[in-house]
């Protein structure tokens, strides 16, 4: 599995990332330990990040931890999958919620734009104890070759660029039958992505969830059952 030649693609250097933090993150009975960097606001004066960002408006979003992860994780570990289900996790971050896949006898392709942070996913699966993965830069501008019965995404239409390519990734890459489980954080932009989604005929139910964010309070957002 490779990404398009032409996707943009990025490698945080890792002497930009000084330092790393663990969380213990409990979903449904099981507990993970999560590693995540510690200076995601130094990431956004990097050198290396200033000139993604002039390239292709590149922003470290991938370092944090974001409740919206976990929202998605509490929906995922509620229902039984098939053994050795595939999924693909998109914009996968630090890797939590194809971690639960993990833990739930799927076979997961963590993926990102960023290459440093799919390397963060792989190493914390490792760290829960999984290694039946795969690791894919990806671009989603650019669908691989490739469809799975299942995609994972958490807090990917922060940016309303972001709306068109991901429906069309998800019309391209979901195979018919599949579901896409994304969610979000009820970010401003909800109301174009369910727009688009009409659009591109795809049926899809939300369900309203929350979790307990930064300093104990808590984060309200949408889980998105997306059908092809």
């Amino acid at each position: 599995m490779s990404a398009d030649s032409s996707a943009f693609l990025h490698t945080t250097p890792l002497e930009a990332v000084t330092q790393r933090l663990h969380k213990s993150i409990t979903v449904g009975s099981k507990t993970f330990q999560i590693a995540y960097p510690g200076n995601a606001d130094e990431l956004l004066d990097h050198p290396s990040t200033q000139d993604a960002f002039h390239v292709d408006q590149y922003m470290p979003y991938w370092a944090e931890l974001w409740p919206s992860s976990q929202m998605l994780s509490n929906v995922l570990i509620q229902q039984t999958w098939p053994a050795n289900h595939r999924a693909l996790e998109i914009g996968c971050g630090v890797g939590l919620a194809g971690i639960v896949a993990l833990s739930l006898g799927m076979h997961v392709t963590f993926s990102d734009y960023d290459a440093t942070a799919v390397e963060f996913a792989a190493e914390n699966a490792i760290a829960n104890g999984f290694t039946h993965f795969d690791k894919l830069p990806l671009d989603w501008r650019f669908p691989p070759n490739f469809q799975v019965p299942l995609l994972l995404a958490a807090d990917v239409i922060y940016e309303e660029r972001n709306i068109a390519p991901l429906v069309t990734f998800i019309q391209t890459v979901l195979e018919p039958g599949g579901i896409c489980l994304l969610s979000d954080s009820d970010r401003s932009t909800k109301g174009e992505f369910r727009y688009a989604l009409k659009q591109a005929n795809l049926r899809f139910e939300r369900q309203s969830n929350s979790v307990e964010g930064y300093e104990g309070h808590k984060v309200k957002g949408s889980v998105y059952r997306i059908y092809r």
